[in-house]
């Protein structure tokens, strides 16, 4: 359950990203009411894994570095911004440096 948790957390901070930036900045209001319940649920969810025993550390790592290269990902999909093999590297790293938290864990 604390994985279904940590996913559910991570899906909605980077839905909420996706939608701030639809946004423009919060120029087209009709965001912002999905821009604060996606932060909401995140946040909500986030409580609940740490809540359920996991650390503080690995579920922060995994939840920032995981919104990080999904919303890199996404941005480039969905607003045509630009990735480099240099981004696509940087992913690869983050997720390196997500297994080495996770294998260093108790």
């Amino acid at each position: 359950m604390i994985w279904l948790f940590l996913a559910g957390a991570i899906i909605f901070e980077v839905a909420g990203t996706m939608a701030l930036r639809a946004s423009e900045g919060l120029r087209k209001r009709v965001w912002i009411a999905p821009i604060v319940a996606a932060y909401l649920l995140a946040f909500t969810l986030l409580f609940q894994c740490l809540n359920a025993g996991m650390p503080v550390g690995v579920a922060y790592g995994i939840w920032s570095a995981c919104g990080v290269a999904l919303t890199a990902v996404l941005a480039h999909w969905l607003f045509k911004e630009p990735f480099t093999w240099i981004m696509g590297l940087g992913i690869i790293a983050i997720v390196g440096g997500v297994l080495l938290i996770e294998l260093g864990s108790p």
